[in-house]
């Protein structure tokens, strides 16, 4: 079993991407971190007029770009309910319609710069994991109609075999729009497009300082030299650390855990997931899968909210569920096993902001394949004047007391949502 993440073992950096082996000294725009939300604001940027770099202290892609499971569908981490009373009405549509957005934005760039990354839109099955809960899936469903006019199915638990080779479930509620992909493909796809468009990509590049010059301008001091930019947006999501000190109180760091099987069968692919879908439950420490392009099962899942699990231990969790839920896969090896960090944030809200005249977005909490690109675009738009406003900035955000760097909070956390799952 290998401890690395099976997307990058199958499609590594290619040959005809072109990285820098240093920055140029001067930029309109300097961008930290080379994952979806970097290189998305780096394709908006350049296309209209400005200079850009993007540096990243590893290799293109290497945080939750490339390591998570490759799933895009509808809504935030923050459920739409409690948005809707948070924040009323409009800006409810406004997040909610998104979230929505944001997946057909991969269609458009797919489609664009031509990327190979196996993108399907097969649409996801939410699923009941209690009896308790297939009624509220029900109700969600009729409640997302009514208010935002956006149509899912309820299947109720006597037809789930249509939707899942598994009788663990008490009903699920469906979607067609979402879909799926091959995030390695994708990251590198998109750096292509940008690398093409003229955009510098300095990989294994750390930013170690930024400072403020006498023309109001940003000094960028890194490990393979200066750079002088007009301005600065960091990208880094569930990675970002206290190089611009007020953003690390305002987002943390929780470790998601996949495991993938070896490939299936035709026959055994078709019982499991009969219209390939995308799928999550209803837990708060829900478990998400789906057949990989390849036909193998990925399996992942928070059973712990910690960044630094064992990942033998980790395997061994994962495993147990995966062949509890699915009995027809008891004994298909666990051929890879891997972990990757979301970026939360207190308020459950993905977020665009400045401090000090550096902008940011983060905030994906484990929708980062559509979120991040829609943010990275959206960014991208707000710096080029191509858009005056995102409802992503017009939220305030929240903090923890005494959270400066380490988030002391979590294993509390931890326990509360495993509480809470066991009282629904």
């Amino acid at each position: 079993m290998e401890k690395t993440p099976l997307w990058i073992n199958q499609f590594s950096k290619p040959d005809s991407l072109t990285t820098s082996k240093s920055p140029n000294a001067e930029t309109d725009v300097a961008i930290v971190g080379c994952g979806y939300t970097g290189l998305c604001a780096a394709r908006v940027l350049k296309k209209n007029g400005a200079s850009v770099t993007v540096l990243d202290r590893n290799t293109i892609g290497w945080g939750a770009s490339s390591r998570n499971g490759g799933m895009a569908t509808p809504g935030l981490k923050q459920g739409i309910q409690k948005i809707y009373k948070m924040y009323g009405s409009e800006l409810a549509h406004e997040f909610w319609n998104s979230s929505v957005d944001a997946i057909d934005l991969i269609d458009a760039i797919v489609n664009e710069h031509s990327i190979d990354c196996d993108w399907e839109r097969n649409g996801h099955a939410s699923l009941a994991t209690k009896p308790s809960h297939a009624p509220r899936l029900k109700e969600y469903g009729s409640w997302l109609e009514k208010e935002f006019g956006h149509s899912q199915r309820y299947i109720p638990k006597n037809q789930i075999r249509d939707e899942i080779g598994s009788d663990a479930y008490y009903g699920a509620l469906t979607d067609d729009i979402s879909g799926g992909l091959h995030p390695s493909k994708y990251v590198f796809g998109l750096a292509t497009a940008v690398a093409n468009l003229g955009v510098q990509l300095c990989e294994n590049t750390e930013v170690t300082k930024i400072e403020k010059n006498d023309s109001n301008n940003f000094r960028l001091i890194s490990s393979k030299g200066d750079i002088i930019a007009k301005k600065i947006i960091i990208a880094t999501n569930g990675y970002t650390d206290s190089l611009v000190p007020k953003l690390k109180p305002l987002i943390f760091p929780v470790g998601s855990y996949i495991v993938v099987t070896e490939p299936l069968t035709k026959e055994l692919q078709n019982i499991i997931s009969p219209k390939k879908r995308m799928y999550y439950d209803s837990k708060r420490f829900l478990n998400y899968f789906r057949l990989t392009p390849d036909g193998r099962m990925l399996w992942g899942g928070r059973n712990d909210l910690s960044t630094d699990l064992d990942l033998d231990e980790s395997s061994i969790r994962l495993s147990k569920e995966l062949y509890t839920i699915f009995p027809d896969l008891a004994g298909i090896p666990i051929t890879n096993t891997w972990t990757g960090k979301l970026g939360i944030t207190f308020d459950l809200m993905p977020h665009i902001g400045q401090t000090n005249g550096i902008y940011y977005a983060f905030g994906y909490g484990g929708h980062g394949l559509s979120i991040a690109t829609y943010l990275g675009t959206e960014i991208g738009l707000l710096l080029s004047g191509k858009k005056d406003r995102s409802p992503f900035m017009e939220i305030s955000h929240q903090t923890m007391f005494f959270y400066r760097d380490k988030p002391w909070f979590i294993p509390f956390a931890a326990r509360y949502f495993r509480f809470l799952d066991w009282i629904s």
